[in-house]
């Protein structure tokens, strides 16, 4: 970067907001058969970018890796289906979240699995730091599943299970069940409740968190928000969820 007179010159392209997603994780942010980027958060943060009369880029990174990415000042934002949490609390600000969601397992059609029970001494696949990740940790032993292989992203892990490597697939049930709509050969067995939601991370104490926060109430006073769930999802997003209803920002306990 050049300098003059003291004062740093950005390069003519710069954004002014640089924009962290794991590129791949379907519907939220992946890239068309143009190579485009495209999802329900990439319009999400364009849409912000837009309100806020900024300019946006959107940095592909590993799911794992957005958290010392945002805390280092590397990028302005973070999404990608990330869920809020007390312990990202400690270390992030999040804006309020805009979708509720759960976990699910998907599995082949022809295993004849119908739940996580059918899931003893099997092989699981998760996205490496997901709160799918942390979910299996959480009750491994429970369900006494076998072992766990750890993912970047959505395509990789269909891959593994379509071909036999794992036997079950946990992670967000929006992304499986938009990526299994049109695959007889997929399907998601079962629902596992988390009361999690998803939002917009950023550095610890940031200001800009604020000022994305009320563009987000903005935007579900205008209905954006839902619409994009109508767009994404094929459905209605439902009444009282965080996609409709103004929400509080979170605040570690």
């Amino acid at each position: 970067m050049l300098t003059c007179a003291g004062l740093a010159i950005q390069p003519a392209n710069a954004a002014d907001l640089t924009v962290g997603a794991n590129i791949g994780n379907v519907p939220w942010e992946f890239q068309d058969e143009t190579g485009k980027d495209v999802g329900f958060e990439i319009d999400l943060v364009n849409e912000i970018a837009k309100q806020m009369g900024k300019s946006v880029e959107i940095v592909n990174i590993p799911f794992n890796g957005l958290f010392s990415a945002v805390q280092s000042g590397r990028i302005n934002m973070a999404v990608s289906s990330i869920t809020i949490t007390d312990k990202r609390l400690e270390s992030v600000t999040f804006a309020q979240p805009y979708y509720d969601s759960d976990q699910s397992l998907t599995a082949l059609s022809s295993s004849g699995f119908t739940s996580l029970k059918d899931m003893e001494n099997k092989v699981i696949g998760v996205d490496t730091g997901s709160t799918g990740d942390m979910w299996v940790t959480n009750n491994k032993a429970e369900y006494k599943l076998g072992e766990i292989r750890s993912f970047e992203g959505l395509s990789s892990a269909m891959l593994d299970l379509a071909a036999g490597r794992i036997d079950g697939y946990i992670s967000d049930i929006p992304a499986l069940q938009y990526y299994v709509k049109d695959k007889p050969e997929l399907k998601v067995i079962e629902r596992i409740p988390t009361g999690e939601k998803y939002s917009v991370m950023f550095k610890k104490n940031d200001p800009l968190a604020n000022e994305v926060n009320d563009v987000i109430s903005k935007l579900k006073e205008q209905g954006y928000i839902a619409k994009l769930h109508e767009t994404w999802f094929g459905a209605k997003a439902d009444e009282g969820t965080s996609t409709v209803k103004i929400m509080d920002m979170p605040a570690a306990k």
